[in-house]
Parts: C-alpha cells; structure tokens; sequence
C-alpha cells in the first residue's frame, strides 16, 4: 500500500470530515465518503468525490462499498457529539457510536481492512487530576458521550488482539475554524462550540453568549480549554494513516495545542476580529466542568511527525469568522 491507497471516510460530510476528505485528497489518497446526512450536509464535499449515501453501521453497504473502491484504510468520524443530549438520550449514543462502530470495525475484518483511524475525544478522561492531560491518564468519563466513546475503543483493542488489524484512536481536545480557503466550516443550527456561538452572536444570529462559570481557579475566572484547529486536526488524520500503512504500530494519541484560552480570551477575540459587540451573561458553573483541560499531545508529535501550523486563538477565530459571514451572505 502506498499513500494513493483508497480511503473511506464515514461522516465526511460533516465538520471535521469533510475537511478531512480535503486533507487526503490534498495528499493524494483517493477517499470515498460515506455518510447518512443526519446531521450532515452534501454540498460540504466536492462533487468528483465518490459518496455513498447511507449508514456506517449497515454492514453490508460498508462491504460492499469497501470492495467497490479497493479500500484499504477506514477514517472513522461518524457519530452523534453533543455531551448535553448524550446526558438526555444515552440510549442513541450507544446506538450511534458504540454500536455503528462495532459494526463497521466488524465490516473492515470481513472484508480484509486492516488499518482504521478513530475519532475519540477527550471526554475519555472526564475531569483529569492533572493538567497537560497525558494518555496513560485513567479514563474515567462523566457522560454518555465519551463514554460511547471509550467503549469503542475498547472494541478495536480487542479486536487488534485478535485479528490482524490495527488502529489509531485520536483524542481530540477543543475543534475550532474552518477551511482556510473558505471550502467548509461548521453548519451547526444549535452550535454548542464556543468559537462557533461567539460568531453567531457577533452576527446577531444568537441573542447572547453565556459564561458558565466565572470562578473557576484561572487567570480571569473562566474555564481554560485547549483548542485546535480543524485543518490541523484533518492533517493528523492523515499522518495517522500513513503511519499504518508504513507499518506503524497501534496507538492511542491525543491532538491538542498543548496551550489554553479562557473562555474570556475566547469571547474578546471574536468581539475583536469580528468588529462587533455583542450579549455576554454569566451564570452558574455546568456539573463536570473541569476549571482547565489542556493536552499533552508530544506522542502524536513523536509518533506521527504532526505539527500543528494553525495555533493561534485568531488564526481560529478569523477562519471561523470569515466562514460564517460568508455563509450568512448567502
């Protein structure tokens, strides 16, 4: 296998996947999507790539597109993210993570896929006694979500161990921006991002932006999250790929900026880069809340050769910004 072997990308029509399928097809990987629409949108992915239009979790459609394509690696993104409904509907988390994924991972060993790259998140370690937050740090999470999350992973570690088949798990910490080249962005209608919710206000699309929480043990009170950028975090996907198709071991890998903003920070910045004012309110703490989550993220440096080109808070905030204004323009 080389770096022009087929890949397919479940979710790639949405956020992070669809600036995934253009970051392989940057690199010169042929992709396919796969994704149901649920909460993504067609026109996110160009019209000469191949899309398949239905569920990850439907074993034979995955076969079956797997052997049409001569696919030899699998980018996992599909799947329901909001932490809050997670708390309110376990049940479509299970569902739409743990199980699709079992699934799909059971699809890839049928059909001889060897190598898959899963989209985790930080919510693996719910509120982490130390910060940077290290992978060999318990996972213990606090919700639905990541726990739907860790199972999976528990799914392709026992299935490493059985079959030959391995896999790069990514923990991402806070995704922010968007396409630099104004391609995609986030389409979210009830965005729960924080960069995402300080636009729409600046845009007047949002009556308010609310703090939860202004006392936390920070430098101005406000939580301190870390926060990455999407194109950075597409092109980690693609490292990750390569790494196995050179003959790279399984691994477990967090993708963070190794930096924090406070939400604060977060909030001033858009008000600034945007130009506008807009509501902010402070209430009470959410139940969970972390006062900080940064990641310690050297192993995916070592491992991958990834280094992150897109830092900056404005960086993000101005690709995010530009995104939304032209969209709104429509």
């Amino acid at each position: 296998m080389s770096e022009h072997t087929p890949v397919l990308i479940t979710g790639g029509a949405g956020y992070i996947g669809s600036h995934a399928v253009l970051a392989f097809g940057a690199a010169g990987h042929p992709v396919v999507v796969l994704d149901d629409l649920s909460t993504g949108r067609r026109e996110a992915v160009a019209g000469e790539v191949p899309f398949v239009t239905g569920d990850a979790g439907d074993m034979n459609l995955v076969a079956k597109t797997i052997r049409a394509h001569d696919i030899g690696a699998v980018v996992h993104f599909a799947g329901s993210i909001v932490v809050p409904e997670s708390v309110a509907d376990p049940l479509k988390y299970y569902r739409n993570n743990t199980g699709v994924s079992r699934n799909l991972i059971q699809a890839c060993v049928d059909t001889g896929v060897r190598h898959f790259i899963f989209s985790s998140t930080a919510a693996v370690y719910g509120i982490p006694d130390t910060v940077p937050v290290l992978e060999v740090m318990p996972a213990a999470p606090i919700n639905p979500y990541g726990t739907s999350k860790l199972m999976t992973e528990w799914v392709l570690r026992d299935t490493a161990a059985a079959h030959d088949f391995n896999y790069v798990a990514l923990r991402y910490f806070n995704v922010a921006g968007a396409d630099p080249q104004g391609r995609s962005g986030q389409y979210s209608l009830n965005p729960t991002h924080l960069i995402e919710v300080a636009v729409k206000a600046a845009l007047g699309l949002r009556d308010n932006v609310e703090i939860f929480g202004d006392d936390f043990d920070t430098p101005d009170g406000t939580g301190v999250r870390d926060y990455i950028h999407v194109a950075d975090l597409a092109e980690a996907h693609v490292l990750a790929v390569r790494h196995l198709l050179g003959g790279g071991r399984t691994a477990v890998l967090n993708l963070g900026n190794q930096r924090g903003f406070s939400v604060r920070e977060v909030i001033e910045t858009v008000q600034r880069i945007s130009g506008r004012a807009f509501t902010v309110k402070t209430g009470p703490r959410r139940a969970g809340d972390p006062a900080c989550l940064i990641a310690d993220a050297s192993s995916a440096r070592r491992l991958l050769g990834w280094r992150p080109q897109r830092a900056e808070l404005d960086t993000q905030v101005g690709n995010a910004w530009r995104w939304q204004l032209n969209r709104s323009k429509l």
